[in-house]
């Protein structure tokens, strides 16, 4: 694993179904590799947004899986100093509010949101395609349940969301790690 890798596996939070199912991803959580103190830490959005150690991250997940990816262009795109710079757009966001609604500003911040902000912040990189929530298969009853506990009955159907799913999906990313 390499700095500035990205890791997913499935949270056994109580959301975790319900963006399985909308997404169509068996992914629900993911987080940016980083080694500090000599230590493999997780930059992820919980709450709140912090680093976690490597192995209690892992242990969260269902069944111990996860996988790694990492830019396809790692070798050239992450050096030194653009991990600096990488980090660097994580700062201000270090210690914010976890987002239970996915709203698309910096006030909360969302795992995948997290992702997306500190590379396209960071390097200028844009992983997975920005999407609406009209644009997530909606129709479980699991999903609805979810969506009705958060909004009520008024759905922000146009606001962005960027998922695990769409983030794991990039083709500017391959996959390191499954295990």
């Amino acid at each position: 694993m390499h700095e500035g890798d990205l890791i997913f596996h499935t949270s056994q939070s109580a959301q975790s179904q319900a963006i399985q199912l909308a997404t169509h991803s068996p992914y629900s959580h993911c987080g940016l590799l980083y080694k500090k103190d000599g230590e493999w830490q997780v930059f992820e959005a919980v709450q709140p947004v912090k680093l976690t150690p490597l192995r209690s991250w892992v242990a969260r997940g269902q069944g111990g899986h996860f996988v790694v990816k990492r830019l396809r262009d790692a070798a050239t795109a992450l050096t030194p100093a653009m991990l600096t710079r990488l980090r660097a757009a994580g700062q201000p966001l270090l210690g914010r509010d976890y987002d239970l609604a996915f709203n698309w500003s910096d006030k909360q911040i969302y795992c995948s949101e997290l992702i997306w902000k500190v590379y396209d912040r960071g390097l200028h990189r844009q992983l997975g395609q920005l999407q609406h929530l009209r644009d997530f298969d909606l129709r479980n009853p699991a999903v609805h349940a979810k969506l009705r506990e958060r909004y009520g009955r008024q759905l922000p159907l146009d606001e962005p969301v960027i998922s695990p799913a769409s983030v794991f999906n990039s083709a500017e990313l391959v996959t390191i790690v499954s295990r």
